[in-house]
């Protein structure tokens, strides 16, 4: 687990939000607008338009995809979020049931962390354990989102002349 979450604000543009990719090798960045949560952008959805995973320097046709876009016509926008109190279990259920691999965290209105299905599954006992589908249960509903999320969210602020 990561000490920092990136961000993105929602004037950012695609460039620097594949940069920010790139550089912290991460899926996901929470976009937000001051202290509010906008939506979500993955590395998915820079692949759908644009060569991002194809060629590692800047080209002129990425550049051209990008300036089409803004990132709040790409990211998702109507988010299901999880407070930090919310247990692994809950958040495993959303995850699957969603086909989601990522969830804000999200207190009294503002972004605290990110949970992914990768801190779930660091979380969740080896397949070899001893413990029954019981205990297993267990362990999953008194764990919280807290104990496994990436908390602090930094905010990044692009430079852009």
């Amino acid at each position: 687990m990561t000490e920092n979450v990136v961000t993105l604000n929602n004037s950012d543009n695609l460039s620097t939000a594949e940069k920010l990719f790139k550089k912290h090798h991460i899926r996901h960045i929470p976009v937000v607008s001051g202290n509010e949560l906008k939506g979500m952008l993955s590395y998915t959805d820079l692949l759908r338009i644009s060569f991002a995973d194809e060629i590692e320097e800047e080209s002129d046709i990425e550049t051209i995809v990008y300036n089409m876009f803004t990132i709040e016509q790409v990211m998702a926008k109507n988010l299901v979020t999880v407070t930090s109190t919310a247990t692994i279990k809950e958040v495993a259920e959303i995850l699957s049931k969603n086909e989601f691999h990522a969830l804000p965290v999200v207190n009294d209105g503002k972004l605290i962390g990110i949970v992914t299905d990768r801190d779930v599954k660091d979380a969740s006992p080896s397949k070899t354990t001893s413990l029954d589908v019981h205990e297993l249960y267990y362990l999953l509903s008194e764990m919280k989102v807290k104990e496994v999320m990436t908390p602090s969210p930094v905010s990044v602020i692009s430079r852009t002349a």
